[in-house]
């Protein structure tokens, strides 16, 4: 065996010694998928408000509400001309050019004075399109009844609308547009975050299981006993004596930490599109699942019987119906006990189905008692 010097045996030493741990940490990793705490739960308090608003658009190419038709839109036109000063009480207004609209929007955490925000126009009344439109000023007001906000500015829209004498074409929804940055907030929410005793994490997806791997990650990073969950949606958080007054600071350490969630097995269904999605322990006992499809088919060849040239008689249609039936039966198709997801998608994409036959199926296995998982229809 060759000599090698006391440094270079260092050398490689070392480098075995890096090169098992990076397989270790490839192995560990690659158990579980994790992801961060901010990924996986919110700051209890930190959230928008919703706020509403009704206005007028004007401004409208002929595709307005129908004053006649909507009287509301009427009413709010006499206002607000009033309100500058033009008196048409008693007059025939026949303007196209007006939508009485209900503007929402989204007010966000911590949203100071003068900031701004995008607002969504929706027309209220028979109004065909929006576009061109522009929206008059319209406080928007929160649950309690305040003013927090205030709209005004041009719809956007993406949806068009246009025809012609026998024809017409409409792509999107042209009676609702947006107005990106379109409100200026006025009021503002008080919340004292950095003055917070103490602090709750809400889990975006609630499970027993995650919740105690997030109380663990972060009292391991505290060093200390500073979270503990009280139900499968909340962990609570006390600040400790470092962090006091300085809770954004605790909050931005924590919800870096990388956690693995655990969720509950889980089938989501929706059968108006077909579309099926199973989570990754869906797990399936030992069931034979067998499914056949009964096709009628009907065609129509009528016949045509003319009489001679020069004999009296008349057409005649007789009518030709055939009907064929054909059923396409699958044998049995063994699914064994505690297969894997992929097993499962395999074995039940050997029988040959669509979605919509696959839904039917699941829903059955379900029934005989032989799926572990919950199954969800939206």
């Amino acid at each position: 065996m060759p000599s090698v010097g006391l440094p270079k045996l260092l050398q490689l030493i070392c480098r075995a010694a890096v090169a098992a741990g990076v397989a270790m940490t490839l192995s560990c990793t690659g158990a579980g998928a994790t992801s961060r705490i901010k990924d996986l739960a919110n700051i209890e308090g930190v959230r928008q408000n919703q706020l509403i608003g009704y206005g007028l658009v004007v401004g409208l190419n002929g595709t307005g509400d129908t004053l006649n038709n909507i009287p509301f839109t009427k009413q709010s036109l006499q206002a607000m001309l009033e309100r500058m000063g033009v008196n048409i009480r008693g007059a025939t207004i026949r303007t196209g050019n007006v939508a009485a609209v209900m503007v929402t929007g989204n007010l966000p955490p911590f949203g100071t004075q003068g900031t701004r925000m995008d607002v969504t126009v929706s027309a209220l009344g028979d109004a065909k399109n929006l576009t061109g439109g522009t929206l008059l000023v319209t406080p928007l007001l929160g649950a309690d009844g305040n003013v927090y906000a205030v709209a005004q500015g041009s719809v956007a829209i993406n949806g068009f609308q246009a025809e012609g004498a026998a024809a017409s074409i409409t792509r999107g929804v042209p009676t609702v547009g947006r107005i990106a940055n379109g409100a200026i907030i006025e009021r503002e929410i008080e919340f004292a975050l950095n003055r917070l005793p103490n602090a709750r994490l809400a889990l975006r997806n609630p499970d027993f299981t995650t919740a105690k791997r997030i109380a663990a990650a972060i009292n391991d990073f505290v060093g200390a006993k500073s979270a503990e969950p009280i139900d499968p949606s909340t962990v609570q958080l006390s600040i400790p004596a470092e962090f006091k007054g300085n809770v954004v600071a605790f909050l931005t350490e924590i919800e870096q930490l990388q956690v693995e969630p655990d969720l509950a097995a889980k089938i989501v269904i929706d059968e108006r599109s077909g579309i099926i999605v199973m989570g990754r322990d869906v797990r399936v006992a030992t069931v034979a699942v067998a499914q056949g499809n009964l096709t009628v088919t009907i065609s129509e060849s009528p016949q045509v019987s003319q009489p001679n040239p020069l004999a009296r008689g008349r057409t005649v249609v007789t009518p030709n119906t055939k009907i064929g039936v054909t059923e396409d039966g699958k044998k049995l198709a063994l699914v064994k006990d505690g297969v894997s997801l992929q097993q499962l998608v395999d074995g039940l994409n050997g029988l040959g189905i669509g979605p919509r036959d696959l839904i039917g199926i699941l829903q059955a296995i379900k029934a005989a008692g032989a799926i572990q998982a919950d199954i969800e229809v939206m």
